[in-house]
């Protein structure tokens, strides 16, 4: 015997409740003894099902025990050896031992949970193949499956099974009958002969079934249940992938989609059950956090409560230890609604197994670890419980027993005193409803009145206002306005407590109106209240940013995904986690807008933490365009690739995007566009080398389009940014992507003063690095070659007038029109790099290389400095505030305050007065620049 062997690794047994039994079932099996004798008669002394079994199995089970593992593995591996006309027997007999040393491996402790659940699932997987295979074969060779071959029955003539509920899960209970959805791919077969092969499959389905479930004199395998198959009443018990699809796509519920996350592919054409879970991923993962599933799972908790009359309190007594109070379901329902809220988001939740999902969930800060561990240690008590009622008769039973005799049969199979296991259960049953109910019916929802306005608010504030709101959009379902009046009370008295409570209401007003469909975004926001003071901050502050939302509601998730708050990651880790976001879509469509979604929910975030006073203008404007840069050094190699599979890859040496304007000198605001160039090193003749090739100054222009409209064309998820080409040479007129050649014979010869500045601020953003590291270094150069020229101060001055007459100030709140303002300080300081041959690409780096060098005067400097942040400030804040050029009055209260915070003065008028003071400071010591000789 080696140390394999069953009786060397038991920790316990269960304690004899029916001597009689327990001595006739030893009897039986005279080769045990010791601890194994003492499982046996203990086993046998609770379980009459058991006692049979070992009277049934002793011969087998002395060899069985000797390695209890090799045995189950010699079993399972012999059903598929067993011959058709033996099937039954066979099965049967199988399922005997499986049965018994699952049960003996249990109670002596020597197979965890999740090991005996295991084995009872791979014995349902061996015995439903077992039957299809040779099932199909026969339909076949009666020519009922049209077009198919004897070699197609290897994989069931594309007919799969589906396990659903525990056993996809890997969690089959001991006595529990087999959820199956049985479906075939139709497109095996011609349109014409598809209904001939659905009646082939659904004889086979039923024959199955049949030979599973039927109770004969040597038993039964599995009792099997079809009624999970998309609209069981009417539907054949096999359908067709595509009407499967169609009917998920159409009319698909909730508690499918629950299902869903258990469904494994257990027999036959398990290939093709995969690719059709594959289809079926947007159905089950929706691509927003979903918590909208909550109140579908409650509501599913509530019929059922209602259908099995499992209401009221706690009472052991006859107690459903699956669907009752407390029980397993609850803690089913509680991790699979968390998954379907978040696994759209993270992937990493798409697990079956339960506590593996508790854990996941943990891991990834959607439920607390500590719940996490309690609820894991209920569920596998709770699973433990329903394995020994299992036991005692084979029954498919959860009910705790009625009577005392059975407690005290239940507490010695389970070798516990009676009392302490009647006060365990109750324990952990209220433990597990108290922990989970307010999960699904938190108390808070019971709110249905308003809650009174502020006290300095005429009654009836606002109704005029909300009269109009069951007209919109996002209230015209039954559900979205039942969840909506429920949250309506708390956003009320929330809006009211505002600086100018009339203005938020309004800008809440233009965000409700706006938004397409509200169900999703209002359970939302009544499963997480913080987000519900987030949005009554933006309507009180933010006009723009409320407006961005309502089209944009699904950057919301973001803020509870549990990296909101956390430090800037800066862009090499956003391009990494853009390039991510793409990588788990299925086509070049979907990548985009993958990225789309992503993009906004940074692009939200910084906005946020803009408003809350996380961060400042400058560190918004870093941030912004980190952002910016990230999402174009992730794409383009997207753009590249598919462009390349009709084109060929890019001939030469690739192609280079460079980033000018704002974007190249790393700073946006919330509604910047990106100016950009593209430069490609390929003095090659002839065509790309793919199935439709192009003459290679064609392929980088329509490469280059291909970029510009994956950046700015509108798609379903929305646009990334709009994009300015024209800072290439020669501008408009220039072609859209340039030699590398070209590009520099046109800056050495003809390119004009205003184009030597555009390349102050130019930065290569994706591309080969060879390129890159090539542009940067004749940039340089270049720099400081064209700026010793003697006409460079005239040519900038004259620019600096035609951009005035051009573009005058919009008011005296304009930060960035006008003498002495954003646009006209950040034309010195790029004048100062080109001058000074500075390599940098910031306003306040290129001014301070302009007064290393004298260029300017240290006064001036701190003149032009002083009006870059201010009117920086200024620009960035009436950007994300109103999306335009402050107007305080426009801006209302809230953002009148924030205003101030970020320029740190006391009142607007005081501010006005120190930008007209800013402003002639840096006009006056750019024109006194401007008007020295170098």
């Amino acid at each position: 015997m080696t140390v394999t062997a069953l009786s060397t690794r038991m920790t316990g047994h269960p304690r004899v409740f029916d001597p009689g039994r327990a001595a006739d079932a030893v009897a039986q099996v005279p080769w045990a003894a010791g601890g194994l004798r003492d499982l046996i008669s203990g086993t046998a002394g609770c379980s009459p099902y058991l006692a049979g079994l070992i009277a049934r199995e002793g011969d087998w089970l002395a060899g069985a025990v000797d390695d209890p593992e090799a045995a189950l593995a010699a079993t399972l591996a012999a059903i598929p050896q067993i011959p058709f006309a033996d099937l039954g027997p066979g099965l049967r007999q199988a399922k005997r031992r499986v049965a018994l040393l699952a049960a003996l491996c249990d109670l002596g402790g020597v197979w965890p949970l999740a090991t005996v659940t295991q084995a009872l699932t791979d014995l349902a997987a061996a015995a439903v193949q077992a039957c299809i295979l040779p099932l199909v074969a026969a339909e076949i060779a009666r020519d009922k499956l049209p077009g198919l071959i004897p070699a197609d029955a290897a994989t069931a003539g594309g007919m799969v099974v589906l396990a659903m509920g525990k056993q996809g899960a890997g969690e089959l209970n001991y006595s529990s009958d087999i959820d199956l959805i049985c479906l075939f791919d139709d497109d095996r077969f011609t349109p014409q002969d598809a209904a001939t092969a659905r009646a082939a499959f659904v004889r086979v389905t039923r024959r199955m079934c049949a030979l599973l479930s039927d109770n004969t004199g040597e038993g039964y395998v599995f009792r099997t249940d079809l009624r999970l198959r998309p609209d069981a009443s009417v539907m054949p018990v096999c359908l067709s992938m595509t009407a499967a699809e169609r009917y998920y796509e159409s009319v698909g519920r909730t508690w499918e989609r629950a299902a869903y996350i258990k469904a494994a592919p257990c027999a036959g054409d398990i290939a093709a059950g995969q690719r059709f879970l594959d289809t079926l991923r947007p159905f089950v993962w929706r691509k927003h956090l979903d918590y909208a599933a909550i109140q579908d799972a409650h509501d599913m908790r509530l019929r059922i409560r209602d259908h099995k009359g499992l209401g009221g309190p706690l009472r052991l007594p006859g107690h459903d230890m699956k669907l009752g109070r407390g029980g397993i379901r609850e803690i089913e329902f509680f991790t699979q609604t968390h998954q379907l809220i978040a696994g759209g988001r993270n992937p990493d939740l798409r697990v079956r197994g339960t506590v593996e999902g508790l854990s996941r969930l943990a891991a990834g800060g959607w439920i607390p670890a500590p719940l996490a561990a309690t609820l894991t240690d209920h569920y596998v008590a709770h699973r433990t419980v329903e394995h020994r009622l299992q036991m005692i008769n084979d029954a498919q039973t959860h009910a705790l027993p009625q009577d005392a005799a059975g407690f005290a049969r239940l507490a010695a199979f389970m070798d516990r005193d009676d009392d302490a296991l009647r006060a365990d259960l109750t324990a952990c049953l209220t433990e597990v409803h108290e922990r989970i109910e307010g999960f699904f019916a938190p108390t808070g929802k019971a709110a249905t009145t308003p809650a009174a306005p502020a006290a300095d608010l005429p009654a009836g504030w606002g109704c005029d206002i909300t009269a109009r709101w069951p007209t919109y959009p996002a209230l015209r379902s039954d559900r979205a306005a039942q969840t909506f009046r429920r949250l309506a009370p708390g956003l009320l008295a929330a809006l009211a407590e505002a600086a100018k409570p009339d203005e938020a209401l309004l800008t809440f007003d233009a965000f409700l109106a706006g938004l397409p469909a509200g169900v999703q975004l209002f359970a939302l926001f009544e499963a997480n209240p913080a987000l519900t003071r987030l949005i009554v901050d933006i309507c009180a502050t933010a006009p723009a940013l409320a407006q961005y939302l309502s089209r944009n509601a699904g950057v919301l998730d973001a803020v509870i995904g549990g990296d909101f708050f956390v430090d800037w990651p800066g862009a090499a880790a956003l391009t990494l986690a853009a390039t991510h976001a793409m990588q788990g879509a299925g086509d070049y469509e979907g990548a985009m807008n993958a990225l789309r979604r992503w993009q906004r929910e940074w692009h939200f975030r910084i906005g946020v933490h803009h408003l809350r006073g996380l961060t400042d203008a400058a560190g918004a404007g870093a941030q912004y365009a980190d952002l910016a840069e990230a999402v174009i050094a992730a794409i383009w190699p997207v753009v590249i690739a598919d462009f390349a599979r009709r084109h060929g890859p890019p001939p030469g040496l690739g192609a280079a995007v460079i980033g000018m304007g704002s974007l190249g000198a790393g700073r946006l605001n919330a509604q910047s566009d990106v100016d950009l160039i593209v430069i490609y090193d390929a003095d090659i003749w002839g065509n790309s080398n793919g199935p439709r090739p192009l003459p290679v100054r064609s392929y980088y222009a329509r490469l280059t389009q291909a970029l510009v409209t994956a950046l700015s064309a509108p798609m379903a998820d929305g646009r990334l940014y709009a994009v300015d080409m024209r800072l290439r040479p020669s501008g408009k007129q220039g072609p859209v992507a340039t030699a590398w050649s070209a590009f520099r014979d046109y800056q050495q010869e003809e390119a004009w003063t205003w184009e030597h500045l555009a390349l102050t601020r130019a930065r290569p953003i994706a591309g080969p690095a060879v390129l890159r590291s090539g542009f940067a270094a004749f940039r340089r150069s270049l720099l400081r070659q064209k700026g010793q020229g003697i006409g460079v101060a005239a040519d900038v001055a004259d620019m600096r007038a035609r951009l005035a007459d051009a573009k005058p100030a919009q008011g005296g709140w304009d930060a960035k029109m006008g003498p002495g303002r954003l646009m006209d300080v950040e034309l010195a300081a790029q004048t100062a790099a080109l001058v000074t041959g500075s390599p940098l690409h910031d306003v306040p780096g290129q001014i301070a290389a302009g007064v290393a060098v004298r260029w300017l005067s240290e006064t001036e400097g701190a003149a032009l400095t002083r009006a870059a942040a201010l009117f920086w400030r200024l620009q960035t804040a009436g950007r994300l505030l109103t999306g335009g050029v402050l107007d305080p009055e426009a801006l209302g209260e809230g953002g009148r305050r924030m205003i101030l915070r970020e320029t740190e003065f006391v009142d607007m008028d005081a501010l006005q007065a120190e930008m007209a003071k800013t402003a002639h400071a840096a006009d006056q010591a750019i024109s006194a620049r401007l008007a020295r000789p170098r």
